[in-house]
């Protein structure tokens, strides 16, 4: 009888019969799902990023510097990059293959300047999002504080 049932536990435990629920086993992950934005077709075909996804994605650009500075920092001690070590840790950061963020990322360096975004990441990711994002022309900046869309003309009969 013993060996009847050993043969049961092992042929169980190896065939994955039986074995659910048992109290050795992980727990199931859960599983999280976030949905694609619905885009019209021509934000579907355009190289350019939708309006309504500037923010996410400058949020987005934004975490991918700061992984890519904090890595290259801790190859180092965590000791502040020479210049030519933060241009090219952000130079490679722009340059992933991101269909639409790429160049994104190149505007944003540009337009801030390489020596601001590092000054940014060492006060840490809270100033460099800031500094990205939610600054005066920033994508996150609030529409109070940016000028709306201009008015369209109408013909007057």
């Amino acid at each position: 009888m013993r060996a009847a049932l050993a043969a049961w536990l092992v042929l169980s435990l190896l065939g994955g019969s039986g074995a659910q629920g048992m109290c050795g086993d992980p727990p199931a992950a859960p599983s999280h799902s976030i949905p694609a934005p619905q885009l019209s077709p021509e934000e579907r075909l355009s190289p350019h990023m939708p309006q309504s996804l500037l923010c996410d994605a400058c949020h987005a650009i934004a975490f991918q510097i700061e992984e890519q500075l904090s890595k290259a920092e801790g190859k180092v001690g965590k000791k502040a990059l020479k210049e030519s070590d933060y241009i090219e840790v952000l130079e490679r950061s722009c340059s992933q293959d991101w269909e639409r963020l790429s160049k994104l990322c190149h505007g944003y360096v540009g337009e801030q300047g390489e020596a601001q975004l590092y000054g940014a990441h060492r006060r840490g990711p809270a100033a460099l999002r800031q500094l990205l994002c939610h600054g005066d022309k920033g994508p996150c900046a609030s529409r109070k504080e940016r000028p709306g869309p201009p008015k369209a003309l109408q013909n007057e009969l």
